[in-house]
């Protein structure tokens, strides 16, 4: 029997996103729920507006629309409200790197300072269920019969924290035995490294509207909210001939 004990106390937390990568992809909802002693004592879930339109691809994964968002508050408002419920806690997640990765971005262009320690259930399951075709979360719900209503932030936190104690009920006592450093049921540092984006300048942002007006293009985005790469890389893809009317859809309203 091992003497280490088991970790109950976090915050288990999961984003929708625009899309993969947090460096030009946003937010577009977190749920998160605090879990004491293997209970779960409060939860907390918003939408976050991004500034942009969504894409099809993500509305039919998510079933979140433009609409729900456009009253949203943005990330930069809310942020400070989801640190103060992170707290000091470790946290879970299903690849939480992913997840991570958006809010230390968000917290980096604020000058906030955001390191965690966090278990990741896909890192157990890729080490225990090696026999099984899939394993992502909601694969491993149906396999364990969790319900599951995938690809909504809170549901997914939700079904995360139901699949860890299914993974602690299973293979604890075997890592621990094993255990060492790489103990995967024990909080590990989260590392990601990315650089502050600044807004765009109002050269950068005079310039793009003389443009999308010269070529008579719409865009799907809140100018005024773009960031100084954000913007030069739209001014590059318009001159560039990339980005031509009709290409876009209409141009987002934000709030």
């Amino acid at each position: 029997m091992s003497t280490t004990p088991i970790v109950d106390t976090y915050i288990s937390i999961d984003l929708e996103t625009t899309g993969l990568h947090p460096k030009q992809d946003k937010i577009i909802e977190i749920g998160a729920l605090k879990v004491i002693d293997g209970r779960i004592t409060e939860t907390f879930s918003t939408f976050v507006n991004p500034a942009r339109a969504l894409d099809e691809h993500i509305v039919q994964l998510t079933g979140i629309r433009d609409e729900q968002l456009q009253s949203a508050p943005y990330i930069e408002d809310i942020l400070p409200t989801v640190i103060d419920f992170l707290g000091d806690l470790p946290l879970l997640g299903h690849s939480i790197l992913f997840d991570y990765s958006f809010l230390k971005k968000a917290a980096v262009d604020k000058k906030l300072s955001f390191e965690k320690n966090a278990i990741d259930t896909l890192k157990i399951a890729r080490k225990y269920l090696t026999d099984l075709e899939h394993r992502s979360l909601d694969y491993l719900c149906q396999y364990y019969q969790i319900e599951h209503h995938a690809h909504r932030a809170l549901e997914d936190a939700r079904a995360t924290h139901f699949l860890y104690h299914k993974l602690v009920e299973l293979f604890y006592e075997k890592e621990a035995q094993e255990g060492g450093a790489g103990h995967l049921f024990l909080p590990s540092p989260l590392h990601f490294q990315i650089k502050r984006d600044t807004p765009a300048t109002k050269a950068q942002k005079e310039q793009l509207y003389r443009l999308l007006e010269q070529h008579k293009i719409v865009m799907n985005v809140e100018i005024e909210r773009l960031t100084r790469s954000e913007a030069s890389r739209w001014i590059d893809r318009i001159k560039s001939g990339a980005l031509t009317n009709g290409a876009e859809s209409p141009l987002y309203s934000g709030n």
